[in-house]
């Protein structure tokens, strides 16, 4: 007979005793729907452990260890104390078709059931739905759509019946102005592709200053021919809007708007002095009386050399042409004539004469009212009419006429 190894037996007889040891006892607390069993055994494996209390286990039914699946036929891992749980398959229809499912959540059951799930899938009653009976659950998967937008294309998952519904599920809604093909309100195509097309305004606002008018009024407290402003002018203001419209960023059309006056021009008020101030000066050696004093634009002409054209001119206050007698425009004339003057460089004269005053405002831009014809006789005008056609101050001498005009 073989003697065994010396090193061997010792390990064998170790073997032995430990064998002989009895298991620990386990505490289990079992849970089947209403019914809770405490059991104190050495027993480990879960359908065994079952079978000690009499709970017998469907096809589907599930068993949980502290709340997690385990296996049936699987020992438990050591520990003091333990909780198993029985979950009873339920009938759970899903889309019309009818499984059997001991999932604790209507999401974990279609999963379950091998259905990939994504956040845009619709899924009524929601996916942590706890499912504690039978029940129905109606699934539309999300499609895989691609969209272009802003220049580049996107894939997004939607399960919404209408495309503006999907884009926005997608994280690609339409704003503001925006359209979509196809339209926002279609059904979504069999396709798959969708287009948005970016549509904004922006509005330019521009200004226009509106001017003011000027309203003269006599006064009777300025002097004569001075002017004092009563109101101050200030001019209003437009604004006017340009609506331009842009499509993927280019401006696509742009239309002028009405303007919008948001403040209204307000007229200066100026008032002419009416009130006759007499005035004595020496001008040129001559002492002089005079009520009016105003720069006119002063023209010389003589018998031969007048606008008719013929030495027998006569003058329209029937005094003899010739140094003394001046002319001024038919306009004026009625409103002047007899009116004694005072011209430095002329010296003294009346206005007794009618000149053409609208040819000088056509030729040079000058109101007819502040234009003079000097006249001389011929002799005179050979050597002096030459001097004119500049400006100089005249003199109204007094006495002033009771009906003062005034000179524009």
């Amino acid at each position: 007979m073989r003697r065994t190894s010396g090193s061997v037996l010792p390990i064998l007889v170790l073997f032995f005793l430990s064998s002989c040891q009895p298991q620990s006892t386990l505490t289990i607390t079992i849970i089947d729907g209403d019914q809770i069993r405490r059991l104190s055994t050495t027993e480990r494996v879960p359908a065994s452990l079952l079978a000690q209390v009499d709970i017998h286990l469907a096809a589907n039914d599930s068993v949980l260890l502290n709340g997690r699946p385990v296996a049936f036929d699987q020992a438990l891992p050591p520990a003091p104390t333990d909780t198993l749980q029985v979950r009873r398959a339920v009938a759970l229809t899903i889309n019309g078709k009818t499984v059997q499912t001991a999932a604790s959540t209507v999401g974990e059951a279609l999963s379950q059931a091998g259905l990939q799930l994504y956040a845009s899938d619709q899924i009524s009653p929601p996916v942590q739905t706890a499912i504690t009976k039978a029940m129905t659950v109606e699934y539309v998967p999300a499609r895989v759509l691609t969209v272009m937008a802003d220049g580049a294309p996107f894939q997004i998952r939607a399960s919404a019946a209408t495309v503006a519904s999907a884009l926005a599920e997608g994280g690609i809604p339409l704003l503001g102005l925006d359209s979509s093909r196809p339209s926002e309100n279609d059904a979504l195509p069999s396709s798959g592709q969708l287009q948005i097309t970016r549509i904004s305004e922006s509005i330019l606002l521009s200004e226009r200053s509106i001017p003011f008018k000027t309203d003269y009024q006599q006064s009777a407290s300025v002097d004569l021919d001075q002017r004092q402003i009563i109101q101050a002018g200030r001019p209003g203001l437009s604004v006017s809007r340009v609506r331009i419209v842009y499509q993927d960023g280019k401006e696509i059309s742009r239309q002028d708007e009405s303007g919008t006056i948001v403040r209204a021009p307000q007229d200066e008020i100026v008032g002419y002095g009416t009130k006759v101030v007499m005035h004595t000066a020496t001008v040129n050696g001559v002492q002089i009386q005079y009520w009016r004093a105003e720069p006119m634009y002063a023209t010389a002409y003589s018998p031969c050399n007048s606008a008719s054209g013929g030495c027998s001119y006569g003058t329209s206050s029937g005094l003899p042409a010739g140094k003394g007698v001046v002319a001024v425009d038919p306009s004026m004339y009625s409103l002047y004539a007899g009116q004694h003057l005072y011209i430095p460089g002329y010296g003294m004269a009346v206005v007794g004469d009618v000149g053409g005053g609208y040819i000088i405002e056509q030729k040079l831009g000058i109101s007819r009212s502040r234009w003079i014809d000097l006249g001389y006789s011929d002799t005179e005008c050979k050597q002096a009419c030459d001097q004119w056609s500049t400006w100089v101050t005249v003199y109204f001498l007094a006495p002033p006429p009771a009906s003062i005009p005034p000179l524009n």
